[in-house]
């Protein structure tokens, strides 16, 4: 029974994570279901009303066009993912595999945020840098 529930959160939150009014492709409903059975959801900014990401390897991709391929795409631009090389309906995983795909994105996401401290911190030291050469 437990099962059952959260592959259909993750199914009910891939689906509702789409905004079809913020989303430019149409089809709208034909497109969003193919978005979200990559593994995609939408993430638009400012700048970029169209981006999706992937819920396991944070893959952001944006610019679709009407006739891209969402599993083609994340598969060129991220052909490691977890969640692709399981090649299975998200309605049909089983619990196991769930937990493996949950480790995965939890490593992912580890990854994406050391990288962003290890720039900011790069940033930190530019400047630092810049100070210390200042008082020469």
């Amino acid at each position: 029974m437990q099962v059952k529930q959260q592959e259909k959160m993750l199914l009910e939150h891939s689906h509702t994570a789409w905004k079809p009014h913020n989303f430019p492709v149409i089809p709208v409903v034909k497109t969003l279901r193919k978005m979200a059975e990559a593994g995609f959801i939408h993430t638009p900014s400012e700048n970029a009303p169209d981006v999706a990401q992937c819920f396991v390897c944070f893959k952001e991709l944006e610019g679709w066009e009407p006739e891209d391929d969402p599993m083609e795409e994340h598969q060129r631009h991220s052909p490691n993912c977890a969640f692709l090389r399981l090649q299975k309906d998200t309605a049909k995983l089983t619990l196991q595999e769930l937990l493996k795909l949950h480790k995965e994105r939890m490593i992912n996401l580890s990854k994406k945020e050391i990288n962003l401290k290890i720039i900011e911190l790069e940033k930190y030291a530019a400047n630092v840098r810049n100070e210390v050469s200042s008082f020469r």
